[in-house]
């Protein structure tokens, strides 16, 4: 019984530290974030100021909207998403689900929507996972999180919504990146229609998703030089206007021209936070990009080269409009220079369509969070290089496609497809500050004082573009809403599947004196050989195996319950990669199997059966049963997959939920185990119907 124990306990996660990155491979993941990450954020220029729509402008209200558009970067991007949320990361990942996910390992969640509640009794004693008293409401809080089910439903299901909402923007930003881009060919010529703009969209949209394939490393090689020039660009533009039409732009980065600006337009610059907004569209994907890069090459990036360029490219462009205030509308293209217009429309409309990449990186990312917590359908994960997080979906990739291709489509870039962009991302920078605060005072044990300091001003910030972004829901603004209640459907219809499937095995598994009853007692019949029987479930014996005993009558002398989990590491080592405990019954042993990623999950030839046999045997302790084991060796083993069908019988919503919507996804998932490579001639799949 203590070995079985022992194999148990070796189903947690292990304590993993950060990853250490030498100087040159941090600067090397810094250039290339570039090309990924900041593409979004980095053309912001050419639309806010067209989106202002101010009449009548007087030079302090350019500088008061320049004031605004600094400030919204340095506090919103700069200090808190640079220096603060980056690090509230979950081993590498960023994201709300990472935030998430870095709760869970200290808040024990027990609610049945809980889509993180793996915890055992023995966790307590890991330094996996938090325990510590800490301050009065620290433990308060925690205590209340615990204990109190609608929260942590409340907080799943924000959780959730964030996780979708950019999943949303993800879809959204491809398509109106790329339309807005392929628009400006229609100055070249009268006869190219918006028809035209919209098919050469469709085309560049394919082409864009296509090359998704390739992996990270390769798109951000080609995407990379184009968004360098672009900065380089903007930056020489920049000073040449600073310089040109108003070298003292720069002193608009007091405050007090926010305050000047407010005060005289009232209404109006609360309207006017819609379009300033405009300027940090992309800052979230920073944080959902995190694993395809490191924290600290995302922090050098932004910090010495994004940042600069567009505080410069800002306050160039209002120079410009200071002298030129009737040209707002078209603001970064009237800005340039005649001698190098058409160069920087051609860089421009490269870079814009990169623009697109940060969200499509981002949507991957977040997908794979999604799936480390059982609460996103399973789809083919592929890594792409030897960096952790740099992985492809090839199933989400071609959902996005089909959903950028029909905005487009759908929308031919009107005035609803712009007024669509960005509406959601305030959410889930809302969400994120409220997750990061929990990680405040729960984990980091931060002073209330400064948890406060930080948690009350940007909400107060983010609320106020909130209230000013709602204008645009009616105008085209519901079309992300719509987007990620699509997705949010997906991901509670699968959450919701997979929680009454673990409470009703959690309810029905055998304990080990049913199953030595079941094996000794009714005439079951022990045929020779080995079957190694794979399960999902990680702790007890599932309530399928009492099904396949029952019904067939047999079972091998020697069974193997067998479950398979991939580590969120490169290889894992031949010596590591089986833990083989005995269950307490004749003949009975349980095998977890760990690969890394990048492993080969191959269970066919000898190999493999050979090195479960000489487990076996390691953990035999009588002759006899080493007999018994060599002997079944002998014969061809027998592997055997379950399969679960769930049916509700109470509630039209739970009829409607399990039997149409979690049945539709699963029979259109891949299965839990559909990476091994396992003897089609020796597998036998059972069946079994859970009503729930």
């Amino acid at each position: 019984m203590e070995t079985y124990r022992t194999a148990i306990q070796a189903y947690h996660s292990p304590l993993k530290k950060a990853k250490e990155y030498p100087p040159m491979q941090t600067l090397l993941l810094a250039y290339q974030s570039l090309g990924v990450v900041y593409g979004d954020l980095a053309t912001s220029p050419v639309n806010v100021f067209s989106s202002t729509r101010l009449t009548n402008l007087t030079e302090d209200d350019l500088l008061g909207t320049f004031s605004l558009i600094f400030w919204t970067l340095t506090l919103l991007v700069l200090v808190k998403y640079v220096f603060i949320v980056l690090h509230a990361n979950d081993h590498g990942e960023g994201g709300t689900f990472a935030l998430y996910s870095y709760l869970c390992r200290h808040i024990n969640f027990q609610s049945k929507l809980s889509i993180h509640n793996v915890r055992m009794e023995s966790d307590e004693r890991m330094a996996f996972y938090s325990h510590e008293s800490g301050s009065s409401l620290r433990s308060k809080t925690k205590k209340f999180l615990e204990r109190n089910s609608a929260a942590q439903n409340v907080l799943t299901f924000v959780v959730l919504l964030g996780t979708c909402m950019v999943i949303g923007d993800g879809a959204l930003t491809p398509a109106t990146c790329v339309l807005s881009a392929l628009q400006g060919i229609q100055s070249l010529s009268s006869k190219i229609s918006q028809d035209h703009v919209v098919l050469m969209s469709v085309i560049m949209l394919i082409a864009l998703f296509t090359f998704q394939r390739c992996g990270t490393s390769k798109v951000s090689f080609c995407f990379t030089p184009v968004m360098l020039l672009w900065f380089v660009t903007n930056v020489s533009v920049g000073i040449y206007n600073i310089l040109e039409y108003y070298p003292s732009v720069l002193k608009a980065i007091s405050p007090h021209y926010i305050v000047k600006f407010v005060s005289r337009n009232g209404k109006t610059a609360w309207n006017l936070l819609g379009a300033v907004f405009l300027s940090i569209t992309g800052a979230e994907a920073m944080f959902a990009d995190l694993g395809h890069f490191n924290k600290r090459a995302i922090q050098l990036a932004f910090s010495f080269v994004v940042y600069p360029s567009l505080v410069l490219s800002y306050a160039g462009e209002t120079a410009y409009l200071v002298r030129y205030p009737e040209n707002i509308n078209n603001a970064y293209y009237s800005s340039l220079p005649k001698s190098v217009y058409w160069p920087m429309f051609v860089i421009s409309t490269l870079a814009a369509v990169v623009a697109s990449q940060s969200m499509i990186s981002a949507t991957f990312s977040i997908v794979k969070q999604s799936l480390a917590l059982g609460c996103f359908p399973r789809v083919n994960i592929i890594h792409t290089s030897k960096h952790e997080g740099q992985i492809y979906s090839p199933e989400v990739n071609c959902i996005l496609m089909i959903l950028c291709v029909t905005l487009v489509l759908g929308f031919k870039g009107g005035v609803e497809l712009a007024n669509a962009y960005g509406v959601v991302v305030i959410w889930v920078m809302i969400i994120t500050t409220f997750l990061t605060a929990l990680v405040m005072l729960i984990i980091w044990k931060t002073n209330i004082i400064l948890i406060l300091a930080f948690f009350l001003p940007y909400i107060i910030i983010e609320g106020c573009f909130m209230t000013s972004l709602l204008n645009k829901i009616p105008q085209g603004g519901w079309v992300p809403f719509a987007i990620s209640a699509f997705f949010l459907t997906i991901m509670l219809s699968w959450t919701y599947g997979r929680s009454k499937k673990k409470e009703y095995e959690a309810d029905r598994k055998m304990s080990l004196p049913d199953l030595d009853q079941m094996l000794s007692r009714y005439s079951t019949y022990r045929a020779p050989g080995i079957c190694f029987f794979f399960t999902d479930l990680g702790n007890g014996i599932p309530p399928i195996i009492h099904h396949y005993i029952q019904h067939t009558n047999s079972v091998r002398e020697i069974l193997v319950i067998v479950t398979v989990r991939t580590l969120p590491t490169k290889t894992v080592l031949v010596e590591e990669r089986y833990n083989v405990g005995k269950m307490g019954v004749e003949g009975v042993y349980r095998c977890l199997i760990q690969f890394g990623y990048k492993d080969s999950q191959s269970m066919e030839g000898d190999d493999f059966v050979t090195l479960i046999i000489t487990k076996l045997k390691d953990q035999a302790e009588f002759t006899n049963e080493i007999r018994k084991i060599d002997a079944a060796a002998e014969r061809e083993p027998v592997f055997v997959l379950g399969r679960t069908i769930l049916k509700a019988n109470k509630g039209w919503f739970a009829r409607f939920t399990i039997e149409y919507l979690y049945r539709f996804l699963q029979k259109n998932s891949r299965a839990a185990i559909s990476a091994l490579q396992i003897p089609p001639d020796r597998t036998l799949q059972v069946g079994m119907l859970y009503e729930i």
